[in-house]
């Protein structure tokens, strides 16, 4: 179940959409989790246009190619080192297919994935926390007990 926050400077639309419709399978074959319709049900992406950018002090040009900041938020207890990695390289292989410049991903630090796993007790829906064991029940079922 994972939340996904893409933060995106001069995004083309075409590219954005294509990065939405991909991004959140991507995340979710990464995490280990069903592709089930109720899995996509609570598997979010949300995108953020950034109107003020600065790399070490200073705005990018106008002529910079976009810069992505991908955060991906899970329940803590469902990633490991190999799950991390994979995610990483998922995401990384999205923002770079839909590139003017798919190559310049493995060659500059222009996209930064930062993976947050939330603490047990932390994920709230239905007006209180749901439980990473409720989560997965969801997953498999369709239904919180």
């Amino acid at each position: 179940m994972p939340f996904v926050e893409v933060f995106a400077t001069a995004t083309r639309e075409d590219q954005r959409a294509a990065i939405c419709e991909r991004l959140v399978g991507e995340v979710m074959n990464a995490e280990g989790a069903q592709d089930s319709e109720s899995a996509r049900a609570i598997s979010w992406l949300v995108w953020h246009d950034v109107a003020a950018w600065s790399v070490g002090g200073r705005p990018p040009k106008a002529s910079e190619p976009p810069r992505d900041v991908v955060r991906v938020s899970v329940p803590a207890g469902s990633m490991n080192d190999q799950k991390r990695s994979e995610m990483v390289r998922r995401v990384t292989t999205v923002l770079a297919e839909v590139d003017d410049d798919p190559d310049r991903m493995a060659n500059e630090p222009v996209a930064w994935v930062d993976i947050t796993e939330v603490p047990e007790g932390n994920w709230g829906a239905l007006g209180r926390v749901v439980t990473f064991p409720e989560i997965a029940e969801y997953v498999l079922t369709g239904a919180i007990g």
